[in-house]
């Protein structure tokens, strides 16, 4: 006996995919960055030190003198020399009062007034450095410094940013089929 027989035979579909990637791109400007640093303001005042050296002494020391110093000594000396004189006139005119005591005053005034006195030893040391009167004022200097704040501009750019979206497309490239068939 024959029984009939059932065939089926199907063919599966195909689904193909076109896909585009999505593109996208992102760039950032840098930012455009302007500084400026102004000088700081700086203000300098000085006052002058002052040296004062008084070298009068030793000057006089090695007679290197001053005309009104010279002239004071000067008189000072004829004074005490007119001083000396009349001392010494009036000391011989005593011995020549006492002349009837003996002892010989004509001879010892002679012998006063006939014989200099002794030099003295030529070696001197002039020029004292202590009697150099030096006096300072000191100086001063103010300094004022006034510090500038910097300029800054900034200029911030936006990012360039372009995206071009991904695309799928499907498409079939074979259909689906099923075929019945009766075999008897």
């Amino acid at each position: 006996m024959d029984i009939p027989k059932l065939q089926i035979q199907t063919t599966p579909g195909r689904l193909g995919l076109q896909i585009d990637k999505p593109v996208q791109q992102i760039e950032q400007p840098r930012a455009i960055l302007d500084i400026q640093q102004p000088a700081a303001i700086l203000e300098i005042s000085t006052t002058r030190s002052r040296l004062s050296i008084d070298t009068t002494e030793v000057r006089a020391d090695i007679d290197m003198k001053s005309v009104f110093r010279r002239t004071q000594e000067w008189a000072q000396q004829g004074r005490q020399g007119g001083l000396d004189g009349t001392g010494r006139r009036a000391e011989e005119g005593r011995q020549m009062m006492e002349i009837e005591n003996g002892g010989g005053a004509i001879p010892a005034i002679a012998k006063q007034n006939g014989s200099p006195p002794t030099a003295p030893l030529g070696i001197r040391f002039v020029g004292d450095r202590s009697k150099i009167q030096l006096s300072i004022t000191p100086g001063t200097t103010t300094i004022n410094a006034t510090p500038q704040k910097p300029i800054i501009n900034a200029q911030v750019n936006k990012p360039i940013h372009t995206y071009t979206p991904g695309k799928v497309t499907g498409t079939m490239e074979q259909y689906p089929s099923i075929q019945i068939d009766w075999k008897g």
